[in-house]
């Protein structure tokens, strides 16, 4: 074939001439377009390869020119990154294969192969077909022959330094880990009474409150104490009378705030407790005149309290204090501060709350158990195995004791088996001498094959943060017969695809707008299948051209066409300069809003933006229309509508068929305000609500904004206030928008 190159670019043309070389073709080079021109008339070329990028609009005329003076002429057109506006105008030409760089052997051979579909096929010579990119020699075994000898070394020192591992006792380590959790277990448990007992104490001397519980006034308790629960953080608070009866219960409300509590009175719930009854008795131990015990309790569920006196100004005892909180809270928290499993069961072995395991039944305790365990707490350890789930525990049983010295249950704390080696001084100082010998000589004999293998990795990685920065013309070389050259033609294919695929996304940012196409990217990138609807505070812009269905009769479809295109790109540019998002386009109509893309504005800055895309609209629209009456054409008077409401925008759809748009009540009132316009105005004009109108605030001075009174809209069963909108003065800068 006689092949002419028209490349704008003397390099990266050179792989161009050797492969059409190689096939024995006849190659011409031109690097200008009157020098290419000439060549067309001499040498008449079956085949052009031009390129995309000349400047200036030469490029087209000389395009034109060469299909009309060869027919039969083919061309492939090669660039080196994606421009859609000369790739369309190409496709107008009649040209549809195009070759990017890097321009190699497989590449051209492929565009060659769609150049030829449905006509005869070109025909390659065996040895010049692309070389399959299989592996011959994989770094694999480059990398892993050398260290495999090291590595048999080093297992060879390991197992001498295994040898001399001083075992020692794995079980007893494991009982002396778990006997310090119960210990730490046991001394959270005193800690919590005490600090239930300083609540205690802290309402029981809190001034007014023995007055109060004299007199039975629950809500001076409740005025006095309310504040000293919320601040402890207490689950229960009850405040008795000298029969035990409740004169105000306070319990916090599961799930509410910390100042969330329910109040009550009037409960015999502890009347008939034991460690109550001491305390109305007026008994007093050694450990004092505060009780404890466990009950259930308001909430349903086992529950550990404290109790005792409170005393008026003569020392006379006039009722009682109860502190509560669930055995199910207390086992959580001793879960978190001693990282162990808690238990608390009852004498009778019963378990009463657990981090562990939720039935109760099938880790109960033997009573003997128990009672070795309460009887033997001086002498001996219990603990006891049992598998849940699979995993084995071991679980240390001991007294639960308050502070009176009385045992109201059992406390077992459990963890997982666990077997622990400890080595002496002497074996660490073992292997840290042959870790430290056989990391060197890797390391040595590391670097030595990094410094081989890694440069072409490095050119990979100089040429990705290219790639990364935004240029699309960068490529690698793909030498050698192991992975890093596969690696390299699979890189140079990636950018090809990227190049594709900046098309793809200019593509997309012409069909919606480039704020929903990023909301569409994050969508992705995040692995939703839909843009989640979200509420927001936004203003409606809707503009619509009157009569244009008549005007459409009057033309033929082409026309109307271009009419709109020419109308919507006067209006457009003016909606995204003032940040709003052009919606859609349903016919003549055009729905705009401002507010939630690309960040949400209040109501004030979104009012301010609509109300001067509306006004600057109007402007453009009164300029076409004189430009369009010089032309002979009719005008386009055109009705806008501008509200200010609640609305939700989002991706509505299917899985695989999604358009962002807003819906609302709000929506509907601008469609029935931009309606309006044609009842109320006999040219184009704007009709705001008074949503939009209050909106404004103060900027409600910087345009004309006329009552046109209440009017019924359809859908609507209250009337709306209308206003006119107008620009203060024709020549009157607008406002500067709200940053």
């Amino acid at each position: 074939m006689r092949v002419l190159l028209v490349q704008s670019d003397m390099r990266s043309t050179q792989p161009l001439v050797r492969f059409y070389k190689q096939r024995g073709d006849e190659v011409w080079q031109a690097w200008e377009l009157g020098q290419a021109a000439g060549m067309l008339e001499q040498v008449k070329p079956d085949l052009m390869l031009m390129d995309l990028h000349f400047p200036n609009q030469e490029w087209q005329t000389f395009l034109r020119n060469a299909r009309a003076q060869n027919p039969g002429m083919n061309v492939i057109v090669t660039n080196k990154y994606p421009d859609l506006q000369r790739e369309m105008i190409v496709r107008e030409n009649g040209v549809t294969v195009f070759l990017r760089q890097p321009f190699s052997a497989r590449w051209i051979e492929q565009a060659m192969t769609r150049l030829t579909e449905g006509t005869q096929p070109v025909r390659v010579r065996k040895e010049e077909t692309p070389r399959s990119g299989a592996v011959r020699m994989p770094m694999r075994m480059k990398i892993t022959l050398p260290y495999l000898l090291l590595a048999l070394l080093f297992a060879l020192a390991a197992a001498y330094v295994i040898s001399q591992v001083v075992m020692e006792s794995v079980q007893e380590r494991f009982l002396n880990q778990l006997v310090a959790t119960a210990r730490q277990a046991g001394d959270w448990m005193v800690g919590e009474e005490d600090r239930l007992l300083e609540s205690l104490r802290l309402v029981a001397n809190s001034e007014g409150v023995a007055e109060a519980m004299q007199s039975g006034d629950a809500e001076a308790l409740r005025i006095r104490v309310l504040p000293l629960a919320v601040n402890a953080g207490e689950e229960e608070l009850h405040l008795l009378d000298m029969q035990g009866v409740s004169i105000l219960s306070l319990v916090h409300t599961a799930g509410g705030g910390s100042a969330d509590y329910e109040s009550s009175r009037g409960s015999v719930a502890f009347q008939e407790q034991d460690w109550v009854r001491r305390v109305i008795d007026g008994v007093v131990d050694a450990a004092g005149d505060k009780y404890a015990g466990t009950t259930t309790g308001v909430s349903g569920e086992p529950t550990f309290y404290v109790t005792g006196p409170v005393f008026d100004a003569t020392g006379a005892q006039v009722g009682v204090v109860v502190i509560g909180k669930s055995l199910r809270t207390l086992t959580r928290q001793m879960r978190e501060d001693t990282l162990g499993f808690v238990s608390l069961y009852s004498l009778e072995g019963k378990p009463l709350s657990s981090t562990l395991y939720t039935s109760a039944e099938a880790y109960s305790l033997d009573l003997a158990a128990v009672l070795q365990t309460i009887s033997g707490q001086d002498q001996s350890t219990q603990v006891r195995e049992f598998d849940l789930s699979g995993v084995m525990y071991s679980e240390i049983l001991g007294p639960w004791e308050v502070r009176t010295g009385a045992d109201i249950g059992v406390m077992g704390v459990a963890l997982t088996q666990a077997f622990l080696v400890q080595t002496s001084r002497g074996t660490q100082v073992e292997i840290f001498v042959i870790a430290t010998l056989a990391i060197l000589l890797v390391v040595t004999v590391g670097l030595l094959l990094a410094n081989l293998i890694t440069r072409p990795l490095m050119r990979l990685v100089a040429a990705s943060s290219e790639v990364a920065q935004g240029n699309l013309e960068v490529k690698v070389e793909a030498a050698g017969d192991d992975e890093v050259a596969v690696l390299a033609q699979s890189f140079n294919y990636m950018v090809a695809g990227l190049q594709e695929g900046s098309i793809y996304r200019d593509l997309l940012g012409r069909t919606v707008s480039p704020e929903v196409r990023e909301q569409l990217r994050q969508t992705f990138t995040t692995g939703r299948l839909r843009l989640e609807g979200q509420e927001a505070m936004a203003t409606v812009l809707l503009s619509d051209i009157r009569g244009f269905t008549t005007l459409s009769e009057q033309a033929d479809p082409a026309t109307v066409f271009q009419w709109l295109n020419e109308y919507f790109g006067q209006l457009v540019p003016v909606v995204t300069t003032h940040g709003g998002v052009v919606n859609k386009f349903d016919g003549d109509a055009m729905l705009a809003f401002f507010g939630t893309l690309p960040r949400p504005l209040n109501p004030k800055q979104s009012a301010l933006a609509a109300c001067q895309t509306a006004v600057e609209m109007l402007r453009l629209i009164n300029a076409l229309n004189a430009a369009r009456r010089q032309r002979g054409e009719p005008e386009f008077v055109t009705g806008i509508g501008v509200n200010t409401g609640v609305l939700i925008a989002g991706g509505l759809g299917t899985s695989d068929r999604l358009h962002y748009t807003i819906i609302g009540d709000t929506v509907n009132t601008t469609s029935r305000l931009e309606s309006l316009t044609r009842d109320l105005l006999n040219e184009s004009g704007i009709l705001i609500s008074q949503a939009t109108y209050m909106a404004l605030g103060e900027y409600q001075t910087t345009f004309r904004c006329t009552p046109l009174g209440m009017h019924r809209v359809k859908g609507k069963q209250e009337e709306l206030l209308i206003y006119r909108l107008e620009p203060l003065d024709a020549t009157q800068p607008l406002p500067q928008r709200i940053a």
